[in-house]
């Protein structure tokens, strides 16, 4: 059977939760995991839940660590598999993993809001560095996004 590797986007928990917070991981890359097995324990604003597997295949990368605060829909892992079923979620190249080794490079996550004032200024926030990020889990928020653009004009 032919695999292929597929993009598993964090979970949508419904209209009002935009972000989920990974509370931990149960795998790692390399580890064969089979449909319905769980992958991580995530938390919304409004409840703590497993994730599961949504087939069976190789965990091929891990895009999230523990602590970090996601938005729904965003990246979280990829897994080699045969399930055409999910060929839709096919990946366009292997991620990097988030975890161990290449997990040293400081990666900035944005909320929302401070994504679309970057923007906004005309900066690209995932070239953006020397920005504190004050907010919530270590987040680049709008206050942050705020003293950064009045740094730079003085």
């Amino acid at each position: 059977m032919e695999t292929f590797l597929i993009d598993v986007p964090m979970p949508s928990m419904g209209a009002t939760v935009n972000e989920l917070t990974v509370i931990g991981l149960k795998t790692q890359p390399g580890d064969r995991v089979t449909r319905g097995q769980k992958l991580a324990e995530l938390e919304s604003d409004k409840s703590i839940f497993e994730f599961e597997s949504p087939c069976d295949g190789t965990i091929r990368g891990i895009l999230v660590q523990a602590g970090d605060v996601k938005p729904a829909g965003g990246p979280f892992l990829q897994i080699e598999t045969a399930d055409a079923s999910l060929r839709h979620l096919q990946a366009a190249a292997p991620a990097a993993h988030a975890t161990g080794a290449a997990a040293t490079a400081k990666v900035l996550i944005w909320t929302p809001r401070a994504t679309k004032m970057a923007q906004e200024a005309g900066l690209d926030p995932a070239t953006l560095t020397g920005i504190a990020a004050t907010g919530p889990g270590g987040r680049v928020s709008g206050d942050d996004v705020t003293r950064y653009l009045a740094e730079r004009k003085s």
